[in-house]
């Protein structure tokens, strides 16, 4: 105790410090910030996205590389691991991160729910929604010299 109040090093291992601590602590099944899971929930791997940690270039299996003459439909895991380099920087496979299936919301799992419900659009509908409303705002303006 000091001045009176409880610290952490009075608890000692064994004890019971509450179901507050019982929060913040992560269950056990968790994996680090910062990795994603092999499989999404209910999506088929062969389907998701990799992307390139050095420069940013991301392999869909839906579209494939026609430089490196991979067809379409061919997925990440099925690529050669020592043959295969990234077309644009000449990173190895291990360079690459699976970002998800084309189809996913952006951002973290956790911060989807907040928000005016943008946080679940996918990137291509937020990039509809961003320029759309740019494209109304120049129109807008341009309507502003009808008015002498």
């Amino acid at each position: 105790m000091v001045n009176g109040q409880d610290t952490d090093q009075d608890v000692g291992p064994d004890q019971d410090v509450g179901p507050a601590a019982a929060q913040d602590a992560p269950p056990a099944g968790d994996q680090p910030v910062g990795e994603t899971a092999p499989e999404s929930a209910g999506t088929d791997p062969d389907t998701h996205r990799f992307e390139c940690r050095s420069c940013g270039f991301v392999y869909d299996p839906g579209e494939g590389v026609r430089k490196l003459a991979i067809p379409a439909g061919t997925p990440f895991s099925s690529l050669d691991p020592v043959g295969f380099r990234c077309p644009v920087c000449r990173s190895r496979v291990g360079a690459f991160k699976d970002i998800g299936p084309r189809n996913k919301p952006s951002g973290f799992e956790e911060n989807l729910s907040y928000g005016f419900g943008v946080n679940t659009l996918t990137p291509g509908q937020k990039n509809v929604l961003i320029f759309g409303g740019f494209a109304l705002a120049f129109a807008f303006f341009l309507s502003l010299y009808s008015l002498r």
